[in-house]
């Protein structure tokens, strides 16, 4: 697989909730990049401030300090920008909800992580794009897992789902289950009752109306396709999971949320996700 050289000149942006999570991290992680590149440090209060720092990196090549909703941020701001293609993005992982940051195979560990900014090779990611220029970084789950503070869901602009390269297949495939199995303590159950959807791949119906199902997952597979699981509701047996693969998926129905990454979304009627081949680069640690 190819690789892509990263610039020693970099615009550390370290995220406030990661500040308030774990200042210890941060400090660490601060400690670690300045002492291995030329950095320079932003520390945005908001997500105006974290697009205006992004937005004015020039050269330097972009470091997110902090969680998955602060990668799924720069990933969508870069990707309205139209910049993704000509940009090595690199995160060192801070916070409580890193489980994108671990499938996509970085380091959770503030020393380490920010050893591999400096050290490791930019990855091409494949992503998913949705029909309102949204994205998405790991996988997506219809119905969504309800946080039980029922926060509504934070705009990321166009909702978005961030593909996965071929080496880090199986990994995907456990975030989704994961999104769908989130630990008890932070998360309640999914909504009762199944869901009536029409889900579409490739044009083709895996799944219509007259058929209801208990989930529906999406992820991105390899070679540049999309993975998709639809799971009917039982009758007696265990009725056993659809699947199918191909290079577009649309989920029609009268009203459903669904998670994305560490976001659940307002109500929509329809959405389509399109996958794009190394659509983006990570900075990951070499393979040894």
């Amino acid at each position: 697989m190819a690789t892509f050289a990263t610039s020693d000149q970099l615009l550390v942006i370290i995220d406030p909730i990661a500040r308030r999570t774990d200042g210890e991290s941060v400090r660490i992680a601060k400690d670690v990049l300045s002492a291995g590149a030329t950095a320079k440090l932003c520390l945005p209060d908001g997500p105006e401030e974290f697009a205006r720092a992004l937005a004015r990196r020039g050269s330097r090549r972009p470091v997110v300090v902090g969680d998955d909703r602060a990668l799924v941020r720069a990933v969508s701001l870069l990707h309205r920008q139209r910049e993704l293609t000509g940009c090595v993005l690199s995160m060192v992982p801070v916070g409580s909800v890193l489980t994108l940051a671990e499938a996509l195979g970085l380091p959770t560990g503030a020393v380490a992580a920010a050893r591999a900014v400096l050290d490791g090779v930019g990855r091409p990611m494949d992503l998913l794009v949705d029909d309102s220029d949204g994205v998405v970084l790991g996988g997506l789950r219809i119905p969504p897992v309800v946080p039980r503070e029922d926060r509504p869901a934070e705009p990321v602009g166009a909702t978005a789902v961030v593909g996965r390269p071929w080496w880090l297949r199986s990994t995907y495939r456990s975030l989704v289950r994961t999104l769908a199995s989130s630990k008890p303590s932070r998360l309640a159950p999914a909504p009762p009752g199944p869901a009536r959807l029409r889900v579409e791949v490739d044009g083709v119906t895996l799944v219509d109306l007259d058929q209801p199902v208990e989930a529906v997952s999406v992820a991105p597979g390899a070679g540049g396709i999309v993975e998709v699981e639809a799971r009917p509701v039982s009758v007696g047996a265990e009725a056993s999971p659809l699947r199918a693969a191909g290079h577009a998926v649309t989920v029609t129905g009268s009203s459903f949320r669904y998670q994305a990454d560490a976001t659940v979304t307002l109500p929509v009627r329809t959405r389509t996700w399109r996958i794009v081949e190394g659509a983006w680069r990570l900075t990951v640690p070499r393979e040894t």
